[in-house]
């Protein structure tokens, strides 16, 4: 039976070339999401976690004490080859050309090149005192000279000149955008008024792992309050810290490489049942020559095995190529963190070819036991296909049921739960029951469909709609493969849409403020707000004034006041940035717990003869002790200027970019002690990083959607092999070719226009739930529906299965009558 085997795949190559391009491309959408996933992992990591790659440990300190005692000690360890103490400042720096100052941080770069993490585009990094390199942002070039005004604790101004050496690559890091860096040697740092380390990251010597650095460093310390992690351990939460938890990306990319395998075996399962029945009477004739039906079936399995680990084989190449393809593409591009390099972890190909080659065998054991039921001789006679209500029929409905039921519950378990990994596998029991009740379901739609074509389409609409549903089984197999393809599609789509809804309404919230201006001492000119409110690309602002109040400790705190009707429509979102009401106190966390103060808590702020007690709103540790303006005034009447929020006119992120360069340039012409922070420019590229997930994924969409077509097209054409002989008969009795191509394609219209309203409905919902539980970890959840876009996907659907009927109308058409009624 082997040779019968191999000469059997020889013989069908052509008829099981459906299957091994449905295998191909869910195999190599799977590498390819598990390439790319990683792939945007490490570079997610170089990118927001870059100074931390290369370390093989990291020391953070736990309460703010320094660090500097420490670095001779971890430096004296066996085990460590260097140690980089972190510096950091802030400068005033003047650029040549350019009109007032600006604010630049400041970093340090590390003595020993194996801790030296910045990527130099232009120039070099500095080896002396009065050297820097600086990052775009600072728009300065290699040569220049800044002047550099820097203060010390006293508040005494000092100036200096510093050369500008290289010009650092910061791509990929989203906060680029907020303001210039610049980068120094330690000593310079120190000069400039750094305080001491709070961090050091720490090089592992030859012939040490990350892990032992880490414990002996961990050891050397002792009971320092100290945390001491592996470099990729700290470049993974700063990555998490800037970009969000990535478990939901990869629960999104876990749906949508699941539903590619099970496409593949929807489509193969078919293709396979499909052409199993073709070849009854030549496996009858195997079984009539001596051949069991056990070796029959195994020469069947034998097939899928063989078509899958080929197909599987080829699968992974393709994904691999595409992921490679991919990361070109996005690197080439200016994304705000691009793809580079290939990661391809050693799973991604073994999971693809015991994916295509499983999926392939699974598919085929249904249709290889319906081949061998039939007795030898039973089954060289011509069989009507067995009625719905026949035994197997009531046994797919049954089951279509216990599918169904259960997986509809487990997503809604998974949208209570907020949980994605529940919602999941219930996706995928629902979707197998609506397949199997497929066959009861479509049918009806199409007859009522026919009906009303059949008013105005003629003869060929009238006898589409009746071959339609003379072979419920047929229909729905057509159907279904076209329905799984529009339902992946407009899931994707409304999932998408309502993914992107929610981003924008999370980074909104995140980033209330386009723009701020702020001072250190609450100087800012009263003048300055009317000034920036006329540049081009400035929409409105608010004013913030600030000072210290007396709390309830005796020790001044910085706080700011606001007028909140003139603040909120400043702001994109004030769903986590609270605004004070007249007698309230907005206390970030830290500070009500120094005070033990709690929600509803009555809390006297101000020095004594100006106090005035308020009720306290415990807020988010990062936003500052607010009042409203007027009570600020009453209980600190020495109030400043402190902060501008500016909101910027709508519109291009580049455009975005260019106000904030033009509020930079006055504020340093005006105030050249004020520092601006474009926020904008984060949430610009935080939303970049959103959109090129979503393309990629939509790439990877896309490959699973021809799938689909592959499986419409291919049940088409082996539907009309199968109905040779009635279409001969139709011919003989007077219907022309053009006639016989119009039935053709107005069945394949039905059918596709069924399958795409059904699709549409069943996808949307999906995408709907997929939203609602990947996102509901992260908060409130934003649905959207794009209904244009839905209705481009019914349309489009129509059309597609209209075109895939038009080579198996043409053939059908040029055989002649008689040809084809003697089969």
């Amino acid at each position: 039976m082997r040779s019968v085997l191999f000469a059997q795949v020889r013989a069908h190559v052509a008829r099981l070339l459906a299957s091994t391009l449905a295998v191909v491309i869910a195999v190599g959408f799977v590498v390819a999401t598990l390439v790319l996933n990683e792939t945007a992992r490490s570079t997610v990591l170089n990118a927001v976690g870059a100074q931390y790659v290369g370390a093989a440990a990291v020391v953070t300190s736990d309460d703010g004490s320094s660090l500097a005692d420490d670095a001779d000690a971890v430096a004296g360890l066996s085990s460590v080859a260097a140690v980089a103490p972190s510096f950091e400042t802030s400068i005033q720096a003047a650029v040549p050309g350019r009109t007032g100052s600006q604010y630049l941080f400041v970093g340090t770069v590390a003595d020993d090149p194996a801790l030296r993490w910045q990527r130099v585009s232009d120039g070099a990094l500095p080896d002396r005192p009065g050297e820097v390199a600086v990052s775009d942002r600072a728009r300065a070039a290699v040569g220049d000279v800044l002047t550099v005004t820097t203060y010390d604790a006293a508040g005494d101004e000092s100036t200096s000149e510093v050369t500008v050496t290289g010009i650092v690559d910061l791509s990929g890091d989203p906060e680029a955008g907020l303001y210039g860096r610049a980068f120094v040697t330690p000593e310079q740092a120190r000069e400039w008024g750094a305080a001491d380390p709070l961090e050091l990251r720490v090089a592992a010597a030859p012939g040490f792992s990350d892990e032992q650095v880490r414990t002996d460093t961990a050891a050397a310390l002792g009971d320092r309050p100290v945390e001491v992690r592996t470099g990729s351990e700290r470049a993974a939460d700063a990555a998490a810290a800037m970009m969000g938890n990535t478990t939901a990306l990869a629960a999104v990319l876990l749906v949508f490489g699941t539903v590619a395998v099970l496409v593949a075996g929807l489509v193969i399962a078919n293709t396979f049942a499909v052409l199993l029945a073709q070849r009854t009477r030549e496996l009858a004739l195997l079984r009539c020559v001596g051949a069991t039906a056990r070796q029959v079936r195994r020469s069947v399995l034998g097939e899928a095995v063989v078509t899958g680990l080929a197909s599987s084989t080829i699968g992974v190449a393709a994904g691999i190529g595409l992921a490679a393809a991919v990361s070109a593409l996005a690197g080439g591009g200016e994304s705000p963190i691009p793809l580079t390099g290939l990661s391809i972890p050693w799973y991604a190909p073994v999971a693809g070819v015991l994916v295509g080659t499983l999926v392939t065998l699974l598919a085929a054991l249904a249709p290889a036991r319906a081949a061998t039921r039939v007795a030898p001789l039973a089954a060289l006679r011509p069989v009507d296909p067995a009625p719905l209500r026949s035994r197997p029929g009531v046994l797919r409905l049954v089951l279509g049921l216990l599918l169904l039921l259960p997986g509809v519950g487990l997503m809604a378990l998974g949208v209570a739960m907020g949980q994605v990994l529940i919602a999941l596998p219930g996706g995928v029991l629902s979707f197998l029951g609506i397949v199997l009740l497929a066959q009861r379901a479509v049918p009806p739609v199409v007859a009522a469909a026919g009906r009303l074509a059949g008013r105005f389409g003629g003869v060929p609409a009238q006898l589409a709609a009746g071959n339609a549903t003379r072979n419920p089984r047929r229909t729905a197999a057509t159907a279904t493969a076209l329905l799984i393809g529009v339902t992946l599609t407009s899931a994707f789509v409304v999932g998408a849409a309502s993914t992107r809804a929610t981003a924008q309404a999370g980074l909104a919230a995140e980033f209330p403020t386009d723009i701020v201006v702020s001072s250190f001492d609450g100087a800012l000119p009263a003048s300055l707000l009317a000034t920036l409110e006329d540049l081009d690309g400035v929409d409105r602002g608010a004013a913030v004034i600030s000072a210290d109040v007396t709390g309830p400790d005796g020790q001044p705190t910085w706080t700011f006041g606001v007028d909140a009707a003139a603040t909120e429509p400043v702001l994109r979102s004030t769903e986590e940035l609270a605004l004070p009401v007249p007698g309230q106190a907005l206390l970030p966390e830290w500070l009500a717990e120094t005070w033990a103060v709690r929600d509803g808590d009555p809390v006297a702020l101000g020095a004594p003869g100006q106090q005035r007690t308020f009720t306290a709103l415990v807020v988010d540790s990062g936003q500052p002790l607010m009042l409203t303006a007027d009570d600020l005034r009453a209980v600190a009447p020495e109030t400043g200027l402190g902060e501008l929020w500016l909101r910027l006119t709508d519109g291009e992120p580049d455009g975005q970019v260019g106000a904030v360069d033009r509020i930079t340039d006055v504020v340093a012409e005006i105030d050249p002690a004020a520092q601006v922070t474009g926020l904008v420019t984060l949430r610009d590229q935080i939303d970049e990083v959103l959109d090129l997930l979503l393309l990629v994924v939509t790439g990877l969409l896309g490959i699973a959607v021809l799938i689909a077509l592959i499986g419409v097209g291919n049940t088409l054409a082996l539907s009309v092999v199968e109905r040779r002989q009635e279409n001969g008969l139709l011919r003989a009795l007077g219907l022309t070719r053009g006639q016989l191509r119009g039935l053709l394609a107005w069945e394949a219209v039905l059918v596709a226009g069924v399958a795409a309203v059904l699709g549409v409905l069943v996808g949307g919902a999906y995408g709907l739930i997929g939203a609602a539980s990947v996102l509901g970890e992260i908060g409130e959840i934003v649905l959207s529906v794009p209904w244009l876009q839905v209705a481009v996907i019914v349309a489009v659907a129509t059309v597609a299965g209209l075109l895939a009927s038009v080579l198996p109308a043409r053939r059908a058409a040029r055989t002649s009558p008689v040809s084809a009624i003697a089969g």
